[in-house]
């Protein structure tokens, strides 16, 4: 059976993570998740009323994304966008999805800011952006994982990541 890969695009908020993923899943002919269609109702709501998931609500959903991701990757590769925010969520996602890489946008809070304070329509309100610091654990050396600035436009981060994956 052929495993194709998986990319996991992981990041706060507004870190361009899901724009970002569509792009590569775009230039890569893969499967795009959105990891925000795997949240069940309640946890929506819950974000929406500005309190954060705690860890029970969110090994479900992060066992869902792994599901889905695991049944396309065998027909070909999967880009993932979901926050990952901590270690242990993306050790669980790698659990279910062997070869798992991490792709972190690498984004200031001064930028997320900006960035959720301009966009609608979406249920992550602003007033949760300092929780999603506070639990966000950069991946460490002992990941695999690819930062780049969310800074640069998306095209450029898309090739800088492309570029970097490729070389491995």
């Amino acid at each position: 059976m052929t495993m194709h890969p998986v990319l996991l695009v992981m990041g706060t908020a507004g870190s361009g993570k899901s724009t970002l993923g569509e792009l590569l899943a775009e230039r890569l002919e893969a499967t795009f998740l959105e990891g925000d269609q795997f949240h069940p109702e309640e946890n929506i709501a819950r974000m929406e009323a500005g309190k954060p998931l705690n860890d029970e609500m969110r090994w479900p959903w992060l066992d869902r994304i792994a599901e889905a991701a695991a049944d396309a990757r065998q027909t070909r590769p999967v880009i993932i966008a979901c926050s990952a925010l901590k270690r242990s969520y993306r050790e669980r996602l790698r659990a279910g999805l062997p070869g798992l890489v991490t792709i972190y946008p690498d984004a200031p809070k001064d930028l997320v800011a900006e960035r959720m304070g301009s966009r609608e329509g979406h249920f992550m309100p602003l007033s949760l952006l300092d929780s999603q610091f506070d639990t966000l654990e950069v991946p460490g050396d002992d990941e695999d994982h690819i930062a780049v600035s969310a800074r640069r436009p998306p095209e450029e981060m898309a090739d800088a990541v492309l570029e970097a994956w490729r070389a491995r």
